[in-house]
């Protein structure tokens, strides 16, 4: 899975209107917000309904009894909408995360990740995975992840961009940060370790031990650089904290 940089320095501002959250002293709701920067979410097709009625039973019994997966929720994840950015090893962290949230998590993805597993491209598709073009300002991608916040949904980003062996905050991008900041939702990090054995970037499978970590919801403190940088720094902590943990 990847993701691009969501933060577009390119790209004209909006109008300063459109941006704000709050009104007076009192912070917007994360719905009022979220309408106001997104259309309506695109119904679930019955693929998708499928997929996440089967498939999270069966990759938390799989994990259990061939990785002897390890999960430890925290304080739990909070009510949607939110946005969850993990550290991203396998072609299996999706699946795996979606196994624990138990919410319908729709992915932010590039294109190009499709192709290389026939059953890989089916079960994304079944996710309703967002795709994303190399090297184009994601404007409906952007689009379609705000409306399935504010349809009350959790939508996931992997930060560094693409699989890695090891997790190096040097690499990732704010594009999580920004989303969340931008839909007054929360962030929440996970941190996986052990998929890099299990089903790394050489895609051969291997025997192994699967540890997944929940953190704390992070909040940006505003809409500017500086919060959306924090707010990304903050995540980069914690999950390279969790991973070496």
């Amino acid at each position: 899975m990847s993701e691009v940089d969501l933060h577009m320095g390119q790209r004209r501002p909006a109008p300063a209107s459109s941006h704000r959250i709050w009104s007076g002293s009192r912070p917007a709701s994360a719905r009022q917000v979220l309408s106001r920067v997104s259309g309506a979410a695109r119904p679930r097709r019955w693929q998708e309904k499928l997929a996440w009625a089967m498939t999270p039973p069966l990759v938390r019994a799989v994990g259990k009894v061939a990785w002897q997966m390890r999960v430890d929720l925290g304080e739990g994840f909070p009510d949607p909408p939110f946005v969850l950015a993990a550290n991203h090893h396998s072609f299996l962290d999706p699946f795996i995360i979606g196994a624990i949230v138990r919410d319908e998590v729709r992915f932010l993805a590039l294109e190009d990740l499709f192709g290389n597993y026939r059953w890989v491209d089916s079960a994304l598709r079944a996710y309703g995975v967002i795709p994303l073009r190399r090297g184009v300002v994601p404007l409906g991608p952007v689009r379609a992840a705000l409306a399935h916040l504010s349809s009350d949904g959790v939508v996931g980003l992997f930060p560094e961009g693409t699989r890695h062996w090891a997790f190096d905050p040097a690499r990732t991008r704010p594009g999580a940060a920004w989303l969340a900041t931008r839909a007054a939702v929360p962030l929440v990090p996970v941190a996986l370790v052990g998929t890099e054995r299990v089903l790394g970037v050489d895609n051969r499978l291997h025997a192994g031990r699967v540890r997944v970590t929940v953190g704390p919801p992070l909040r940006g403190d505003g809409l500017d650089r500086h919060s959306v940088a924090d707010l990304h720094s903050r995540w980069a902590v914690w999950v390279a904290s969790a991973v070496d943990g």
